[in-house]
């Protein structure tokens, strides 16, 4: 556990969504546009060993968060572990008052709070992702989402015009905070296989 609150939940929920994929899961088909549960799983643990060799002497992540082979080189089980072991003790050596942390998203640099923050909105995300994929409840609580949301709504827009997040979802009558921080970041709440 860190002193980062919203990143110790986001890490939380995505250990239990990777723990609740069953053994013929991690092929099936996730809202990521052609991925398996697999490459979003990898996405997932490299972009957290991302976050941590940013800031640490962390080596970045061996598998391409953004090309993933969806073949695992180790246990699952390991390899989330080592990832989010190296997000946790990088972010815990972060002063919160920080206000030009480097991280792995433009523009590059970020105060401390909005980059754990972004860190946590990775992890979260993916969480619901396999959750869904593998015909589960989502890990990503409303009270998650409605601290996640701030935080993508000042790391998105920039990087959204390069396509590094695909483009917002108009808001629904009836949506919650779950719904409406999926939605901002162009996922439909609903979507099944």
């Amino acid at each position: 556990m860190t002193e980062w609150t919203i990143l110790d939940q986001a890490h939380t929920a995505l250990r239990q969504a990777v723990a609740g994929i069953p053994q013929d899961g991690w092929q099936l088909t996730t809202p990521c546009s052609e991925w398996t549960v697999t490459q979003v799983f990898q996405h997932a643990v490299g972009d957290q060993l991302g976050y941590a060799s940013f800031l640490s002497d962390t080596p970045r992540p061996e598998e391409d968060p953004f090309a993933p082979s969806g073949t695992l080189s180790a246990p699952a089980g390991d390899l989330l572990d080592n990832a989010l072991q190296a997000a946790s003790s990088a972010w815990a050596a972060v002063d919160r008052d920080a206000q030009d942390v480097p991280v792995p998203v433009p523009p590059f640099n970020l105060p401390a709070p909005v980059g754990a923050g972004a860190c946590a909105l990775d992890a979260a995300v993916h969480a619901w992702d396999i959750a869904v994929a593998t015909g589960r409840p989502s890990p990503l609580t409303a009270d998650l989402a409605r601290d996640l949301l701030p935080i993508a709504q000042q790391i998105v827009e920039g990087p959204r015009a390069y396509g590094y997040f695909a483009a917002a979802l108009e808001p629904e009558t009836g949506d919650d905070a779950v719904a409406t921080l999926l939605r901002y970041l162009g996922r439909t709440p609903t979507w099944t296989r």
